[in-house]
């Protein structure tokens, strides 16, 4: 069965820098509802479409095709005395942006009495490389459609 829209397709995958240098591979394998609903990067999504089980490929995106490039505007400096006790760097915490939208923030480092937050994905402004594997493509199901998601093994359960 052909990746299109409205396919379920089961990859491995690796995530590198662009000089190769492994940041990620997956333990499980990467399920997601392939056609446009946002469930991974569009250039990855460009280039499955059409494929089938067994296919390879290794990508080089750019930040922009990636994670993004970075934004300075989410880099944070905030006195720790304005977090609850606990806050640890590798954290996550919940703010909002300059524009007051809620947005995930990581803790990057606590500073004497200053907590450094980041707004950015962590691999934001990154040139990075995609290996990926698909190892299995199926029709969605008409929940999983309506969900925008993929449901059961390796899935979203609800």
């Amino acid at each position: 069965m052909k990746i299109a829209k409205d396919t379920v397709v089961t990859l491995r995958y690796k995530v590198a820098e662009a000089n190769g240098k492994l940041i990620e591979e997956s333990k499980e394998p990467m399920v997601y509802l392939h056609g446009g609903y946002n469930n991974t990067l569009p250039k990855i999504e460009e280039a499955l479409d059409g494929q089938e089980a067994g296919y390879e490929t290794t990508l080089a995106l750019q930040p922009e095709d990636a994670f993004g490039l970075r934004d300075e505007s989410l880099v944070r400096v905030i006195p720790k005395s304005e977090f609850p006790p606990g806050v640890k760097v590798g954290g996550q915490l919940e703010g909002r942006t300059d524009d007051g939208q809620p947005h995930v923030f990581h803790v990057m480092k606590i500073k004497g009495p200053d907590v450094h937050l980041d707004g950015n994905h962590p691999l934001a402004g990154r040139p990075l490389k995609f290996t990926l594997k698909v190892t299995g493509v199926r029709i969605a199901s008409g929940e999983e459609l309506q969900h925008g998601h993929v449901h059961g093994e390796h899935g979203h359960h609800h």
